[in-house]
């Protein structure tokens, strides 16, 4: 996080922004000038500054994960690229399920996904959004639509319809609250500007931003818009690897092990409504992820 320090010389006062990053294992520190008065524009300064210091660090790595990820999809067997797919499909409808409360393994979500095997004494609300979870991501793979108001719309009604018809599709009307959260997600007044202006922002943005930083940013908003009455985590889950697809980056599961910085991450940016809190989070996860592609030690 950019914080503001201020060093006086004499009698004169000079205001600095600064972020502290780790580099190959050491510390730097990285300082930007910002004058003898703080600036009316210092958030807008922040994130100026923390952007550039993501394009510094980060997205020289991001463009090899691209380019190594293009070179192994070129190399590898379409029966085998369709076998990691659907391997991956099954781990993210495991994981982003299970963050949600979903009672199924990861050996019974297999069985089911693959081999329509129905888990015995679990619920079939679990089972059946397991099922309407797996069929909504590959259709979300083959989607040659861009992200609307009508497909996400569309994209829920899929997920629910079969457990929760009486919400599905529909954008909520009533508050909610996310368990174990300080946020409170926006009263059912806003969500329909706040939606408006969402979309209106990814068409704006989703050709100059940094398809990583699309994506988290994708995920951050939607999920704090939360409009709907259930399911916004996985919706905006899918959001996220539409958006990492479409760009041709590989996607990123979000693991259930791994929920608890994921939680503090999202609700820290949302607290404090600085973005890059999220943003820097999802990138950290999304090198580690892949780093198989850069053949990078731990």
């Amino acid at each position: 996080m950019a914080t503001i320090r201020k060093r006086t010389i004499g009698k004169q006062t000079y205001y600095y922004l600064e972020h502290t990053i780790r580099k190959e294992g050491k510390i730097e520190k990285r300082e930007h000038y910002l004058g003898k008065q703080l600036p009316k524009n210092i958030e807008d300064l922040k994130k100026q500054f923390l952007s550039q210091l993501y394009q510094e660090r980060w997205y020289p790595v991001l463009d090899k994960i691209k380019q190594a990820f293009a070179q192994d999809v070129k190399q590898t067997p379409i029966s085998a690229r369709t076998e990691e797919i659907e391997k991956f499909a099954i781990h993210f409808t495991y994981d982003t399920q299970r963050i949600e409360g979903s009672t199924l393994s990861l050996r019974e979500t297999a069985d089911l996904l693959e081999r329509g095997i129905t888990p015995k004494s679990k619920p079939i609300r679990d089972v059946k959004e397991a099922e309407a979870h797996k069929a909504l991501f590959d259709e979300m793979l083959k989607t040659k639509k861009d992200i609307s108001y009508p497909l996400v719309l569309y994209w829920h009604k899929k997920l629910l319809q079969h457990t929760k018809p009486d919400i599905a599709g529909k954008i909520r009307e009533h508050q909610v609250a996310i368990s174990g959260s300080k946020f409170l997600p926006p009263s059912p007044v806003e969500v329909y500007p706040l939606l408006r202006n969402f979309f209106k922002w990814y068409d704006k943005d989703k050709s100059t931003l940094h398809p990583t930083v699309l994506a988290a940013l994708v995920h951050l908003k939607f999920v704090t818009i939360h409009p709907f009455g259930d399911g916004n985590g996985r919706i905006s889950r899918l959001l996220m690897n539409f958006v990492l697809h479409r760009k041709n980056y590989p996607l990123l599961n979000i693991h259930y092990e791994d929920r608890a910085g994921y939680y503090t991450a999202l609700e820290r940016a949302q607290i404090k409504r600085m973005d890059f809190i999220f943003i820097q989070w999802f990138i950290k996860k999304y090198i580690k992820e892949q780093k198989r592609l850069l053949h990078l030690k731990s």
